[in-house]
């Protein structure tokens, strides 16, 4: 059967989550969350999508994402890999490192925000 396709457009917020194979780590330590957030960074400048919160926890991510001039899709395939990549290569592994896909919510903005925010605790 056929994966649905994701709907993005410009301008469209994404709550995107993604989970360690096994519920397996991601992020082992400092250097994993350092190596993800400096490909993050360079990767949205880059593709001009505008990251509003991340939550990086040892066995899963969140990321809260507005595209910008390339599809989220894009921007998570350039990310994800090479994560992946240096993960392997830095804790002398290989293989898969998430399970499935990563999940993309549209999110219409003010609604969903205040539901996101009151489930996390920040406000």
């Amino acid at each position: 059967m056929p994966r649905k396709a994701r709907i993005d457009a410009p301008g469209a917020l994404h709550h995107i989550i993604l989970r360690g194979i096994e519920r397996r780590k991601i992020f082992y330590d400092d250097g994993d969350r350092n190596n993800f957030l400096k490909r993050l960074g360079v990767i949205l400048t880059e593709t001009k999508t505008s990251c509003f919160a991340w939550a990086l926890i040892p066995d899963h991510l969140h990321l809260l994402l507005r595209t910008g001039v390339a599809p989220i899709a894009t921007v998570m395939r350039r990310l994800l890999t090479g994560y992946v990549v240096g993960f392997n290569h830095r804790h002398r592994r290989h293989g898969q490192l998430f399970q499935n896909r990563y999940k993309s919510i549209l999110c219409q903005e003010d609604q969903y925000l205040k539901e996101f925010l009151r489930d996390e605790d920040l406000i």
